[in-house]
Order: structure tokens, then C-alpha cells, then sequence
């Protein structure tokens, strides 16, 4: 805004730089717009700066939904696939906003844990993630005695996963917008043997020091990956003084597989161009038509 027209107009900036990155991976349209915004732009990066910092290692885990799963994700999928595309033939694509998040709400609740829907079908429809969460991973991890931090943007799920781990006496915490002792439960955590806190993406992304632990979980992806790498440096941070494994779960083929791809093209211009994040999903026809694709 203090140099309106310094990249063109909405039109010229997509033209020269946005669809080539984007969409072609153009280099050379990466450096042109590097070698623009450079003078105007200093940014050193948590590994520039903190060269002490302890390893991250990422690990992803691409699970096969179970049959009940797949049969609910395909009923679902293109019930709203036809809804969406009536309502944007009718209003268009930037009046079906609600519509659009809604379809694609629906199906990452599918892969996280069919009963988020709330219908008397999917109630009877297993996770498999969950499934791998509970008596895989987490065992695994806790076995281990790592210290984990769990994240989800969803805070039904992580009640579902509370629950689970109640029964199996596990000990937790868990943070989400409603909580209001956010300093006692960071603390606690920090300052005793808790084996895992949950953790909602929103409400615990940013601004807590949870050095403790060594471990990190995203349960389910979010369309900003710089959100995932706040959460993230939760646990990675100055005064982290263990190696760092980050597990990312996503349900293979899925809506979830996509977003995975859809943060690694988007990147691109995020970086270069330091975008804060914004409320609303920024989506072209094609790339919704991908999102809602089959399974496969």
C-alpha cells in the first residue's frame, strides 16, 4: 500500500507472476519477482539466525481410509461435487463461497473421523486414522517416552482423541479457544511428565513455549502450511535442546492428500511474497474441481 502500481496491477501481478509460479513452476518468474521486492525486503529466517537449534525431521504418514470411509467419503463427495457446481452455475464461483467450504469441510471431516458429520450414517463408519493415531502411533510414542504435542483444527476431534485417551488412562492436557487457564496448563506441561497435549490449530498455533516436548503431531492438514510451521516451532524453538519429529497424518487419495499438494504449489508465492494469512480461502475453478475429484 505505500507503493501502489509497484507490481502492476491485480491483472498484470497474475499475468507476470502469480500463474507462472504457481501453476507452470516458472524460475525464472520466481527470480524476476525475487529481484523486484528484494530492495524493499529483509528477511532472515529462524535457521539464518538460530544456528543452535536441535534437527527437525518431518515424517508423513499416508493412511488408506477403511471401506465403510471410502464408501461415506464417495456418497459425500459427489452429493456436494453436484452441489457446487449447480451453485456456481447459478451464482458463480465467488458467490458460493459457503458452499464450497462447506463440501470441503465435509470431506476432511470424513478422513479425520467419519462421526464429525453427525449423521446416523456416518456414525458407523470407522477412522482409520484415528485407528492408527490410537493404537499405533501414540503407543509407539509414548513407549518411547517422547512428550507430544497434538494438533487438530478441529476441536470435536480432539475431544474424540481426549476421550480415547481417557480410556486408556492416559494422562493429557488440552488447549483450545474456550480454555482459560492457557498459562497453568503450558506450565504444567513444561514443568511435569504429561506425555501429550492437545492442541487446537487457532488457539495454540502461535505464541506458547512447549520446549518440552520432542515430538509433534498435525492430525489433519490446514490450507496454510506457515500455520502448521508455527505450531511446529511450539516444540522447536531457542531452548530445545532434543531433536524434533514432526508426523503429518493424511488419508491417502483423499481431499487431504490434495491439500498437502495444494500447500507445496502455494508456497512458492507465499514465500515470496510474505503473505500474512487471510480468513477466506482463495480457490480457482480448477483447483476446486481437483479438490473434489474422486478418490485416487
Amino acid at each position: 500500500f505505500l507503493m501502489p502500481g509497484f507490481l502492476g496491477d491485480e491483472n498484470q501481478f497474475n499475468s507476470a507472476f502469480r500463474r507462472p509460479i504457481e501453476r507452470d513452476r516458472s524460475s525464472g518468474a520466481q527470480r524476476a519477482l525475487n529481484r523486484r521486492i528484494a530492495p524493499l525486503i529483509l528477511r532472515r529466517t529462524k535457521d539464518q539466525v538460530v544456528k543452535e537449534l536441535p534437527a527437525k525431521t518431518e515424517v508423513l504418514h499416508t493412511i488408506a481410509l477403511s471401506k465403510k470411509q471410502t464408501d461415506l467419503y464417495e456418497s459425500v463427495r459427489a452429493a456436494m461435487d453436484k452441489r457446487v457446481r449447480d451453485a456456481i452455475a447459478e451464482k458463480g464461483l465467488a458467490k458460493s463461497h459457503i458452499i464450497v467450504l462447506d463440501a470441503l469441510l465435509k470431506l476432511r471431516q470424513i478422513c479425520c473421523h467419519p462421526p464429525l458429520l453427525k449423521t446416523e450414517v456416518s456414525s458407523k463408519a470407522e477412522s482409520a486414522k484415528l485407528d492408527f493415531l490410537m493404537e499405533d502411533l501414540l503407543p509407539t510414542l509414548i513407549g518411547e517416552g517422547r512428550r507430544i504435542l497434538l494438533f487438530s483444527s478441529f476441536t470435536t476431534m480432539l475431544a474424540e482423541i481426549g476421550k480415547r485417551l481417557g480410556d486408556l488412562d492416559v494422562p493429557f492436557l488440552k488447549l483450545t479457544g474456550s480454555t482459560r487457564n492457557r498459562a497453568e496448563l503450558v506450565a504444567e506441561f513444561q514443568e511435569g511428565h504429561t506425555p501429550v497435549f492437545l492442541i487446537s490449530l487457532k488457539a495454540g498455533g502461535t505464541g506458547l513455549n512447549l520446549t518440552a516436548a520432542d515430538t509433534v503431531i498435525h492430525y489433519d492438514p490446514w490450507w496454510n502450511p506457515a500455520a502448521e510451521n508455527q505450531a511446529t516451532d511450539r516444540a522447536h524453538r531457542i531452548g530445545q535442546v532434543k531433536p524434533v519429529f514432526v508426523h503429518k497424518l493424511i488419508c491417502g487419495g483423499s481431499v487431504e492428500e490434495r491439500i498437502v499438494e495444494l500447500q507445496k504449489h502455494k508456497a512458492a508465492l507465499v514465500q515470496a511474497l510474505l503473505e500474512e494469512e487471510t480468513s477466506k480461502l482463495k480457490i480457482d475453478t480448477e483447483t476446486l474441481s481437483h479438490l473434489l475429484a474422486p478418490l485416487g
